[in-house]
């Protein structure tokens, strides 16, 4: 099996199911793994179409592509590392997707510049980087928005009060939850 075999995911649901995409290695970057994605899209089957997603550190965009193939209205992509992001845009071309943009910079920058609002935000960060709790407290979310949020196991985080979890899987290296935005702080 070439190299390159490594280094790619497979849409798993919708348009481009089964469609391979290639990611460049780049420390942290671990795409999320096709049983979690399925899992997940399971829990968000009924709230992808017509959303406006945002996929935080996208890495290899697993999460963002999934939605767009499932029939997401838009998506943005965060990705800092720069050979990941031109990925990201190299991808997006390929597959013919005109309504997903990629910004390549650091997330936290973006949202402080962008506070609009998103149906969805995918937040799966480098683990051990400390750069989850931030985001946390920096998001501005209507009610009724989806967080799903994916960090290393045993990571203690502060969810906002007016978070409520939705679903939840746990495995010995990390954790998955969904949440679902309340209002004003309930």
């Amino acid at each position: 099996m070439s190299k390159s075999t490594n280094h790619q995911l497979r849409i798993i649901g919708g348009e481009w199911r089964s469609r391979r995409l290639r990611f460049p290695e780049v420390d942290g970057l671990r795409p999320t793994l096709d049983r979690v994605r399925e899992t997940l899209f399971n829990w968000l089957q009924f709230d992808i179409e017509g959303a406006r997603v945002l996929d935080a550190f996208a890495g290899s965009g697993a999460l963002g592509f999934e939605s767009l193939s499932r029939g997401a209205k838009e998506v943005v992509f965060l990705e800092k590392h720069p050979k990941a992001a031109l990925q990201l845009k190299e991808n997006l071309k390929l597959l013919g997707a005109s309504n997903a943009q990629v910004w390549a910079g650091d997330a936290q920058i973006w949202l402080e510049q962008n506070p609009q609002p998103f149906d969805l935000v995918f937040l799966d960060p480098p683990f051990g980087a400390g750069l989850l709790q931030p985001i946390l407290n920096q998001l501005t979310l209507l009610p009724g928005s989806q967080v799903y949020v994916e960090h290393e196991a045993g990571l203690e985080l502060d969810i906002p009060a007016h978070w409520q979890q939705k679903k939840a899987k746990e495995t010995r290296e990390f954790s998955f939850r969904l949440f679902v935005v309340g209002g004003n702080g309930e």
